[in-house]
């Protein structure tokens, strides 16, 4: 089967189209150039692909041409601006990008002879928040108060219009949570804030310490997008999917962190980080999904817990201070793949 991912220089398309490779498929990408410091360049990924792209999704006819000339099997559109602060800075660019650049992405697929299914990638936060003390569900309302939020809402929405108009193959919405791994290195994640803090021996800044966030390692989320495939592929499923971990398992940033500190060898009992001083813009305080859907009608679940989940993203990068970031992350998916 041959994979397009867009956005393939990314934390996410880079796992992805590693994976995805491993199982044998043929994938190619189109994104914007990758970031000097990113899993995608250090574990030298540009090899694998049969055509590696770069162009911005905003412009519809280079887009369109890209689609047609890698001619896949399978799209999963994972391009976007997916940074809440940065959307505040740019906030015509993020809607451009995030709305404009996946209907470019739909129109870009008719025509398309060898087509069977297309994965539209948004986020847990295309919903309205109410800040429910339960998890949402694939029938709640679309909305968003900053503009990413917004953006992937809007995005959300018209690619349900787009379905009903014009989709001849399945088309599916994949909407997941806060996912975390080894390699991400995108500013202003937690993360990586983590890793460069202890690094330097210094303690990280929090925004929202006390926000309950879906936290999931990328190899679940991954493999809930891969399931959702194959039942596009082989039974013609569509609509919208969530992807998230099971509300039992609800943990505030500040439970993140102090994972984390523990994963990374940092010992004592004394809080591991500091609040920001700084007036933040608005991010949602609590925001959990309701999974049952795809736990049900595709066999999905978690292999991965909250702890192992830290613990896993931990360890890659511990390790990728001597060891390849290529050879890590085969590794564990690998091990990842071994679990039932």
């Amino acid at each position: 089967m041959h994979y397009l991912i867009t956005g393939h220089t990314g934390f996410k398309g880079s796992w992805l189209s590693l994976m995805l490779q491993m199982h044998g498929h043929t994938i190619s990408g189109i994104s914007l150039d990758p970031l000097k410091k990113s899993l995608f360049v250090e574990a030298q990924l540009d090899e694998i692909f049969k055509y590696d792209i770069r162009l911005d999704i905003r412009n519809a006819d280079d887009f369109a041409s890209a689609v047609h000339k890698v001619s896949p099997d399978v799209i999963v559109h994972l391009a976007a601006q997916p940074l809440v602060r940065e959307s505040y800075k740019d906030p015509v660019g993020t809607f451009s990008t995030n709305v404009l650049g996946t209907l470019n992405l739909l129109e870009a697929t008719k025509g398309l002879r060898n087509l069977k299914a297309t994965l539209i990638i948004t986020t847990d936060k295309v919903y309205k928040n109410h800040n429910h003390l339960r998890g949402y569900t694939e029938t709640d309302e679309l909305g968003g108060d900053d503009p990413y939020s917004a953006s992937k809402a809007a995005a959300d929405i018209a690619t349900q219009s787009w379905i009903k108009s014009f989709a001849t193959s399945p088309v599916a919405i994949a909407r997941a949570g806060n996912v975390i791994g080894g390699g991400d290195w995108a500013a202003d994640r937690i993360i990586p804030d983590l890793v460069n803090a202890y690094s330097s021996n210094q303690l990280p800044t929090l925004r929202y310490p006390d926000a309950i966030r879906p936290w999931q390692h990328v190899l679940d989320c991954l493999n809930g997008y891969q399931k959702l495939i194959n039942a596009m592929l082989n039974d013609g499923l569509s609509g919208e999917w969530n992807f998230g971990p099971t509300l039992e398992q609800k943990h505030t940033v500040a439970e993140l962190v102090e994972n984390f500190a523990h994963s990374w060898g940092i010992e004592g009992s004394q809080q591991n980080w500091e609040s920001e001083k700084n007036q933040q813009p608005h991010e949602a305080s609590y925001l959990l999904l309701d999974s049952s859907k795809a736990r049900k009608s595709l066999s999905w679940n978690d292999k991965l817990d909250f702890g192992t989940s830290i613990d896993l993203t931990a360890h890659w990068f511990k390790r990728s201070l001597t060891e390849s970031p290529r050879e890590i992350t085969v590794d564990q998916i690998k091990k990842f793949i071994s679990l039932n």
